[in-house]
């Protein structure tokens, strides 16, 4: 599998610590964790849907490729973007890990798949199919910019953006 390598996401903030350009970003500690996969990262793709997970679906029975898709569900408590047949396809087409600033449902499931999942909360209602939404945007998640083609880095520690692929030091 790409990228599999895990990099801190604590060794990536002390080496951009004085970085005030913006091309390196922390997400909030918002996020829970979910997935087998304890650490993540690749390279991102972006939705932006609201209570609405047609465009998620599409996305993850593509090849991943390793990649990391950031959904931007206008943090919306009210409907579950992913589910575990959406996490199963993830993991299946070789997606590293889903980001979603929203709600995600069937946690026995997402557990057991190979792939990362971070969402703001658990809530049991799916959504509606409209295909609504807009795919590869720039998005906010939680005040913070993440674009098609920047590098996401999970970890236990948090979440992190950087506009180019990075690399940890050991230790």
């Amino acid at each position: 599998m790409p990228h599999s390598r895990n990099v801190s996401t604590c060794d990536l903030c002390d080496a951009h610590k004085s970085d005030a350009s913006g091309a390196f970003r922390v997400l909030p500690p918002v996020f829970l964790s979910f997935g087998a996969r304890a650490a993540f990262h690749g390279p991102v793709s972006t939705l932006q849907c609201f209570e609405d997970n047609a465009l998620v679906k599409a996305a993850v029975n593509q090849a991943g490729a390793g990649r990391v898709l950031v959904v931007d569900g206008g943090a919306s408590l009210r409907r579950a973007l992913v589910g575990g047949n959406l996490a199963a396809a993830a993991a299946r087409n070789g997606w590293a890990g889903i980001v979603v600033n929203g709600c995600v449902r069937d946690v026995a499931e997402l557990n057991v798949e190979a792939v990362g999942i971070r969402a703001l909360a658990l809530v049991p209602m799916a959504t509606e199919k409209r295909g609504t939404g807009q795919v590869d945007v720039p998005v906010q998640v939680q005040g913070v910019w993440v674009r098609p083609g920047d590098w996401l880095y999970a970890d236990a520690d948090g979440i992190v953006v950087s506009d180019r692929a990075e690399h940890g030091q050991d230790g």
